[in-house]
């Protein structure tokens, strides 16, 4: 009788859309004339906000900023994908996971195609991210907030 009462779990994407990106090239034209040899620095980061009951917001915001040789900015580049996703029928444990892993998962080829357009529009040339393992992020976020918390007691 029990089985027929759970819910089952339930994962549906209803939208992905751009919040915000902008690209700037503070060196342009100069950096046109020197050899492109970029050092490359990229920060991901997510975060999630109930929309009601069971539709949140996921929100992946990814920066990348090449540098030249001489440490100055030639490119910064601002994405922020984000997703609505209806959840329900899940542990708060399972959501959380799904809202800090899965999720940005899913959005992560739409920023990076995003990235890449920007790039090559300021006449640079194309930038393939690698693709990142959530799975890892999420429990290194939540390894360092577990020590945190457990540092402050």
């Amino acid at each position: 009788m029990s089985e027929l009462n759970q819910e089952e779990a339930q994962f549906v994407l209803q939208r992905i859309y751009v919040k915000d990106m902008s690209f700037e090239s503070p060196k342009a034209p100069d950096s046109f004339l020197q050899q492109f040899k970029p050092k490359i620095n990229l920060e991901l980061n997510s975060s999630h906000r109930s929309i009601d009951e069971e539709n949140f917001e996921v929100t992946l915001s990814v920066t990348v900023t090449a540098n030249n040789e001489a440490d100055e900015v030639i490119y910064l580049v601002e994405v922020q994908q984000a997703g609505v996703f209806m959840i329900s029928g899940m542990e708060d444990e399972g959501r959380t996971q799904t809202l800090g892993s899965y999720c940005p998962s899913v959005l992560f080829p739409y920023a990076r195609e995003a990235i890449d357009n920007l790039v090559s529009k300021g006449s640079f040339p194309p930038l393939m991210l690698a693709p990142v393992n959530f799975d890892a992020v999420y429990a290194q976020a939540k390894a360092q907030a577990e020590a945190q918390s457990n540092s402050i007691q």
